[in-house]
């Protein structure tokens, strides 16, 4: 309660920004993705969330907040820490609104969390529910295990009546805010990405055509600029994914062409260290050839519903 309300009366210029995070979130807002912020926070501090995503010239479509005051005072105290209830019948509204705005093709989706939640194990049964994989009675079942209250509950089972099934999420992003060792999501599969700055998350976002390679370059020249990254630490981030077999050399040429076009329009800040970077990819290209993704393991949803039950298994913040 003392951290909620410290942060509720931060200053919104004062607040955290996690390195890269805004300028990822600008970069896909420039291929004209939609952005959805669902976010634990409570919904009083909504104007000051705004706020700060203004300041960081960050562009929204969506800003989802939790109601931690009316579940307080409904007495719904599992809810307060839960995740399961709050974000999945979230996700499932949403996706059954954006169902609508879909012209020819299905809208695919990207999903980031961090490790201080159960984002991994929600937006891995959220994509299993919308590839059609849970059905009705395995959602049922895992809600029953995680003692969702009977309106959560509810408005699950009528999104998943409503969804029009596919393969939706394209991938799972988990920032290691609290350094989990990436090994502690291994069962969640290859389609969960565990990551330690967003950078990496750019280079993923980036094969999966998503992201600009341009947008890359400008996302690494802020963690120069800012972070004071040099070349070694650029490369070996991509490194340290593809040993982990997240990514498979597939940006490394378009960054190569589009730093080319971004040197001669001079357009790029911190231009020797990314041509450095650069070398560095292709040296570990030759050296560490990308592994293979293995076939995606099958979840057991309901162990896991039990085991975040009421957010007992949520990683303190510091």
């Amino acid at each position: 309660m003392r951290d909620l309300l410290r942060t509720a009366v931060e200053r919104p210029d004062l607040k955290r920004s996690v390195p890269g995070a805004a300028a990822l979130l600008r970069e896909l807002g420039r291929t004209g993705a939609r952005i959805h912020i669902l976010s634990g926070s409570p919904r009083q501090m909504k104007s000051k969330l705004e706020e700060k995503l203004r300041i960081d010239r960050v562009r929204w479509d969506e800003l989802t907040l939790k109601p931690n005051l009316s579940n307080l005072v409904r007495m719904r105290f599992r809810a307060l820490r839960d995740q399961l209830g709050y974000k999945l019948p979230m996700l499932l509204d949403a996706r059954v609104r954006d169902q609508a705005l879909a012209q020819t093709e299905p809208i695919r989706e990207a999903l980031v969390g961090d490790d201080a939640e159960a984002d991994a194990f929600v937006y891995s049964l959220y994509s299993d529910i919308c590839s059609g994989s849970v059905d009705r009675l395995a959602l049922e079942q895992v809600l029953s295990a995680g003692r969702l209250y009977s309106d959560q509950i509810e408005r699950c089972l009528l999104a998943h009546a409503r969804l029009e099934t596919g393969p939706v999420v394209e991938r799972i992003l988990i920032h290691l805010d609290r350094q989990t060792p990436p090994s502690m999501f291994a069962d969640y599969g290859f389609r969960v990405v565990p990551f330690y700055n967003y950078l990496q998350a750019a280079f993923v976002l980036a094969e999966d055509g998503c992201v600009e390679p341009s947008g890359v370059l400008r996302i690494a020249s802020e963690f120069v600029v800012r972070d004071r990254f040099d070349a070694d630490a650029l490369a070996r981030s991509y490194l340290d994914l593809m040993r982990r077999g997240h990514v498979h050399g597939g940006v490394f040429e378009p960054l190569c062409s589009a730093l080319g076009v971004m040197k001669i329009e001079n357009t790029l800040p911190a231009v020797d260290p990314l041509s450095h970077m650069c070398e560095l990819l292709g040296k570990y290209l030759k050296e560490s050839p990308p592994r293979r993704e293995p076939a995606e393991p099958k979840l057991d949803y309901i162990a896991l519903a039990a085991r975040h039950r009421g957010g007992r298994n949520r990683k303190q913040r510091r």
